[in-house]
């Protein structure tokens, strides 16, 4: 098992890399594609196969596939593209250590409060955290009056949308 994991760190790695670093729009499109997938795995290899048909169902296939049109449609060309400044690629450069410093300290003082944990007993309960039966049992048990909110909330919103687009339509 750890064996695929390491593989699909590498994967996600390499492929997060690629992505950066390639020269073409399309290129690095389908290399980030690439990395949800690998994510998508370490989501299965977690337990959570919800979470990882929802990742690949949204962002890979819907939210890839607009930005891939959009970058079709653009029709980006080195000729039409303004370069960039010295001090713009370097505020990157920048910005990126500054979340890069941020994550590792976070990671930091996660790792060290989970050193005295006794995660014995209740791995047991973990294990079956992931499934849709166990989150579909939970969502409509303990969180019954916050779900039907929100999608009252959401009923409320799309009704909103017809209307204004409605009022749009007959003017």
């Amino acid at each position: 098992m750890s064996y695929v994991f390491y593989f699909l760190s590498f994967v996600a790695i390499l492929s997060a890399l690629m992505m950066v670093f390639a020269k073409n729009p399309i290129h690095n499109v389908l290399w980030l594609i690439l990395t949800f997938f690998s994510v998508a795995g370490h989501y299965i290899l977690l337990n959570a196969q919800f979470l990882a048909a929802v990742h690949i169902i949204v962002y890979t296939g819907a939210i890839m596939v607009l930005f891939l049109f959009t970058i079709m449609l653009l029709n980006l060309n080195n000729e039409n593209e303004p370069h960039k400044s010295i001090l713009l690629k370097v505020s990157g450069v920048v910005a990126a250590g500054a979340l890069m410093i941020t994550i590792l300290g976070a990671l930091k003082a996660s790792s060290t409060q989970l050193i005295g944990c006794n995660c014995g007993i209740e791995s047991v309960y973990y294990n079956q955290v992931g499934l849709v039966k166990n989150l579909g049992k939970v969502l409509f048990t303990d969180f019954l009056m916050p779900f039907e909110v929100s999608s009252l909330l959401f009923l409320t919103a799309i009704v909103g949308a017809v209307v204004l687009g409605k009022k749009e339509l007959g003017e």
